[in-house]
């Protein structure tokens, strides 16, 4: 049983788990809608963060701020639902070093092309990678049906990467990383939600 203070940080946490999503997804939309000449099949969603007028500052802004959020979910939300075993714990730390990654790419724009890129390539890594590590926490704690649906989420997070690096079927890489982005998405809103309702307990 969770202290009130306890609890409501936790509840706390779980909803940045899922605002961060949402904000970053509304953010690349619009920054989208305010530039025609993007294109999914020949553009990276981070070309849009170095275009002039709103759509750059409005695509990084997002970004970064939906990072900040999703570190709070991954340190005081999922490090805590997952403190039983040190595996959930690694699990929590390695999410948490992808969202650094989230941030970073938003603070350093393509203009800063080296950084840039390496935020970039560490996100989607350690993204799916710490999702795999989760899975086995909730293997451990015998909670199976979420151990699958996290597995499932981090090989659908990396499959879009493993086709495009070996059989190239785009240009750009706007669609990897969406798809990508979305699962992990979905996965961060559902486990948001899950740490929400284990609070009130």
């Amino acid at each position: 049983m969770l202290d009130s203070g306890k609890a409501g940080n936790l509840r706390r946490a779980g909803l940045t788990g899922i605002l961060a999503p949402i904000l970053a997804f509304s953010c690349i939309l619009l920054s989208i809608a305010s530039y025609p000449n993007f294109s999914w099949t020949n553009n990276a969603l981070s070309d849009l963060g170095v275009v002039t007028g709103i759509t750059g500052p409005l695509f990084n802004f997002g970004i970064y701020t939906s990072g900040l959020l999703a570190l709070n979910f991954a340190l005081a939300g999922l490090f805590t639902y997952l403190k039983k075993s040190l595996v959930g714990k690694v699990g929590a730390l390695t999410f948490a070093a992808a969202t650094v990654a989230l941030i970073g790419i938003g603070v350093f724009n393509e203009s800063f092309s080296g950084t840039h890129y390496a935020f970039s390539v560490a996100f989607f890594v350690l993204a799916p990678i710490s999702l795999f590590i989760i899975a086995c926490a909730f293997v451990l704690e015998n909670q199976v049906r979420l151990s699958v649906f996290t597995v499932l989420t981090g090989i659908i997070a990396a499959l879009p990467w493993i086709l495009f690096f070996a059989i190239n079927y785009v240009e750009g890489v706007a669609i990897p990383e969406t798809v990508s982005g979305l699962a992990v998405s979905v996965w961060a809103i559902t486990l948001g939600y899950r740490i929400m309702k284990h609070a009130k307990r």
